[in-house]
């Protein structure tokens, strides 16, 4: 198999290497319930919390991980809305 970087990935392929853990899962469940988000945003999230991982040299997605994922989101709306 062939490296790809994970903006490459389909959301199937993510699926399979972005899998977080049950509270990460949990934690992303309620993001989406509280705050609304739409399917891309979880998968960006998804995304950004696979990239987090990298970074910190894990396997796993952590709950951690997706924490800091949505807290990016959260920022990055904030911004938008405001300016």
């Amino acid at each position: 198999m062939v490296a790809r970087t994970n903006a490459q990935l389909s959301p199937r392929e993510l699926d399979t290497v972005a899998v977080p853990d049950a509270a990460g899962i949990k934690l992303l469940v309620s993001a989406v319930d509280k705050l609304g988000l739409s399917a891309r945003a979880y998968t960006k999230i998804l995304r950004v919390a696979r990239t987090i991982a990298d970074l910190e040299g894990s396997d796993a997605v952590r709950a951690t991980h997706v924490a800091e994922a949505i807290q990016g989101r959260v920022l990055d709306r904030s911004r938008v809305s405001a300016g």
